[in-house]
């Protein structure tokens, strides 16, 4: 139904009851024809119709089983009195067309009650979009103009062209982590030396510079970090790990989220140790078809192997009775002629299988600086220290294993001998062979690709041996 608002201040609401068929215009005729002279000439529907004090007379009959069924509206401008008049007269029509009817007023509407509730609600709704729209522009034009200086910090570093810091080109120290939207978070947090792998497959630009920077691998606290790390520890030098909480992610985290994982960072040796991740490229030291014979001096450990091309000898391992020396020396030295020799010995060839034999056979077959060593990394268990010694095998200084390659790169003069309780790497081994140090000996042994001549190396396994 269309009711007409130029004309309505209330609204009479009806319902209607017929014992017959009836339509809309018998409805009509009769509220117009049972009205008529029963109010006066002031209120006679057609004048006020006219005058536009009445609005058109809307109704809606439904007929069913033979009984018809409606509701009838009448907008009004009149005043108060005038329409409840109105509408108590409506209630005295007792027939509509040839059937008997019945005419219940439901109601009053003021309309402009109605209006008013409807205006105040969506005021409230225009309200609070106007106070969340101020709200949002301050953040909205803060943040914008963050991010605006943020994506002008940002840069590519490299061939790969990385995301990367600011600060990435001169700072000494270098945080990787693994995306655009990682170094995006940390340059929110005031982070610029930051630099992205991009995915598991470590770049060269990254290698580079971990050879030349203290690298701190910051990684999601998920698989993908895993995954990320063992590549890194694989083909980069790593100083220190860093961690999301498990199951987050890096650029997830708030600024104080992230300066608490890198205060709580870990050196880079000490996590491998830790969670096992030795990689797996790691050379053997002695393979079991390897012959090896142990030459030994005072500062020096040499390695004798047998050529792959000689024969086996397992007799030698099942010989009869030692003779003495004096009675084994000319054979000794025509077996050795057909032997590899190392020419740093100088002394008189030994035959290697004697000496292993000798060293079974001895109760202690470590020299007193090697029985010294395994007392001393037995002692450094779980403790993560490390022990400078000096030439004459004293401890010169005692630091923790995190610090042990700053403190070798500021230079320690006289050092003979390091042990520490942590793996040795390729990095502490370049460092020994270039300080001139002779001896280091570590818990276990990681990746060496290349052990220099001037650096004897003893793992914990081989000293408890």
């Amino acid at each position: 139904m269309n009711i007409d608002p130029s004309t309505t201040k209330y609204l009479i609401k009806a319902r209607l009851q017929a014992d017959g068929i009836v339509e809309k215009p018998d409805v009509v005729g009769a509220i117009f024809g049972q009205t008529e002279g029963l109010l006066g000439d002031e209120l006679d529907l057609h004048d006020l119709q006219k005058s536009g004090r009445m609005g058109r007379i809307e109704v809606e009959v439904i007929s069913k089983q033979g009984k018809s069924d409606g509701e009838v509206l009448i907008p009004s401008s009149l005043d108060q009195v005038e329409t409840v008049i109105l509408a108590s007269a409506l209630e005295t029509i007792d027939r509509v067309g040839p059937c008997k009817a019945k005419i219940t007023i439901l109601g009053i509407e003021d309309v402009r009650v109605i209006k008013r509730a409807k205006i105040i609600e969506r005021a409230k709704e225009l309200l609070a979009e106007l106070i969340k729209q101020s709200k949002t522009t301050g953040i909205d034009l803060t943040e914008s103009v963050r991010q605006s200086v943020q994506l002008e910090e940002l840069v590519h570093y490299g061939k790969e062209h990385l995301p990367a810091g600011p600060n990435v080109t001169d700072s000494d120290a270098v945080i990787v982590v693994e995306g655009r939207n990682d170094v995006l978070n940390l340059l929110r947090s005031g982070i610029k030396n930051t630099i992205a792998v991009e995915g598991t497959n470590v770049p060269k630009t990254v290698m580079d510079l971990s050879r030349e920077r203290i690298i701190t691998a910051f990684v999601d606290g998920d698989r993908g970090g895993d995954l990320i790390l063992r590549e890194l520890f694989q083909v980069a030098e790593v100083d220190f790990v860093a961690r999301a909480p498990r199951g987050m992610e890096v650029e997830e985290l708030t600024q104080k989220q992230i300066m608490k994982c890198l205060r709580n960072k870990i050196p880079g040796e000490q996590y491998m140790e830790m969670y096992n991740m030795v990689p797996d490229a790691a050379p053997a030291l002695i393979k079991e078809e390897e012959v090896v014979a142990i030459v030994e001096k005072p500062e020096q450990h040499i390695v004798v192997e047998k050529p792959e091309a000689a024969p086996e000898r397992p007799e030698k391992r099942q010989r009869e009775p030692r003779e003495s020396r004096a009675h084994r020396e000319p054979r000794e030295r025509k077996k050795k002629e057909k032997e590899p020799v190392v020419e740093a010995v100088e002394e008189p060839a030994v035959d290697p299988f004697a000496e292993i034999d000798e060293e079974k056979e001895a109760a202690s077959g470590l020299s007193e600086a090697q029985l010294k060593y395994k007392e001393m990394i037995n002692s450094l268990a779980t403790t993560s220290k490390a022990n400078i010694l000096g030439a004459d095998g004293e401890v010169i200084r005692e630091v923790s294993v995190r610090e042990l390659v700053n403190t070798l790169k500021g230079g320690v003069d006289g050092v003979g001998s390091v042990v520490f309780d942590g793996i040795i790497t390729q990095r502490i081994v370049d460092i020994a062979a270039g300080m001139g140090i002779a001896t280091i000996v570590g818990t276990k042994l990681g990746n060496i690709a290349k052990q220099p001549e001037n650096v004897e190396i003893w793992t914990k396994d081989e000293l408890n041996a």
